[in-house]
C-alpha cells in the first residue's frame, strides 16, 4: 500500500498562517503576532507520542529567554502535530495534558525556576504554566473542536506568554483587546464562549483544550515544583 506523504513543516506553518489571516478569525492577538513576525511554528510528529518533546521544550526555553531579552510586542509559539486527526474533544484534552506534563517534567529536571508571578497549582485562579522561568498559557486547536475558533486541520498547541498580557493591562489595552476578541468570536460562533474567564477569576487550565468542562472538572496535571 502506498504511504501518503507527510506534510512538511512549511506546509503546516502555512496552513496555520492561512487560518489566522482569515477575516473571521477572532483572536486579534494571534493576528498581531503573525503580522509582526512574532509567530514561531514548531512541527511535530504525533501528539500521542513523546517523540518531539525534547525539541518542543527546547523551543519553549528559547522563546522564554528571547522574551526576557526583548519583552515587547505580541508573540506566540505554535506546536503543530501531523497526527492524529480523529481525536474528539476529550481525547484531545487528554493528549494535550500528557504533552504539557512531559514539558513541565523536563523544565523541573533542568532546574528551571517557576515564574513567581503565577501559581503552579492548576486549581488556583492564578495558575499558569512555567517554562524557562516565564509563565505561559495554552490555546488548543484541533479538527473536531466544538468552537469554530478552535478548529484547525492538525492538533496544535499555541503557547502565549502570560507577561505580555500583564503589560497590556498596565498600558490599559487589555480590556479593549479582550472585548474585540469576544465580539469577533460571538460573530463567528453565534454565542459567547462559556469557558472564558479573566486571569485570577478561575483557573485558566479549564480553558486550554477548548472543551466545555463542568464545575467538577479536575485538571490532570501536577507540576513537580508545586
Amino acid at each position: 500500500m502506498e504511504r501518503l506523504a507527510e506534510p512538511s513543516c512549511d506546509t503546516l506553518e502555512q496552513e496555520l498562517r492561512t487560518i489566522i489571516e482569515a477575516h473571521d478569525f477572532p483572536c486579534v492577538g494571534a493576528k498581531a503576532a503573525l503580522a509582526r513576525g512574532n509567530l514561531r511554528v514548531v512541527s511535530a510528529r504525533d501528539m500521542l507520542s513523546a517523540w518531539n518533546d525534547l525539541e518542543i521544550h527546547g523551543a519553549l526555553l528559547e522563546w522564554a529567554h528571547a522574551y526576557r531579552k526583548a519583552p515587547e510586542g505580541f508573540r506566540s509559539l505554535a506546536v503543530v502535530f501531523e497526527t492524529p486527526l480523529d481525536l474528539d474533544e476529550a481525547d484531545f484534552e487528554k493528549a494535550m495534558w500528557h504533552r504539557i506534563q512531559s514539558f513541565a517534567d523536563k523544565d523541573a529536571w533542568l532546574g528551571q525556576e517557576y515564574d513567581s508571578d503565577v501559581s503552579p497549582d492548576p486549581e488556583d485562579p492564578h495558575f499558569s504554566l512555567s517554562f524557562g522561568g516565564e509563565a505561559f498559557f495554552v490555546v488548543g486547536l484541533h479538527p473536531n473542536a466544538s468552537r469554530p475558533a478552535r478548529r484547525f486541520p492538525h492538533p496544535t498547541l499555541v503557547f502565549n506568554l502570560h507577561d505580555q498580557f500583564e503589560r497590556l493591562r498596565e498600558e490599559g489595552k487589555y480590556e479593549r483587546m479582550r472585548e474585540r476578541i469576544l465580539a469577533r468570536d460571538i460573530k463567528l460562533a453565534g454565542d459567547i464562549n462559556p469557558m472564558l474567564a479573566r486571569h485570577g477569576e478561575a483557573s485558566e487550565a479549564r480553558q486550554y483544550s477548548g472543551r466545555l468542562v463542568t464545575n467538577g472538572w479536575k485538571c490532570p496535571f501536577q507540576d513537580p515544583r508545586k
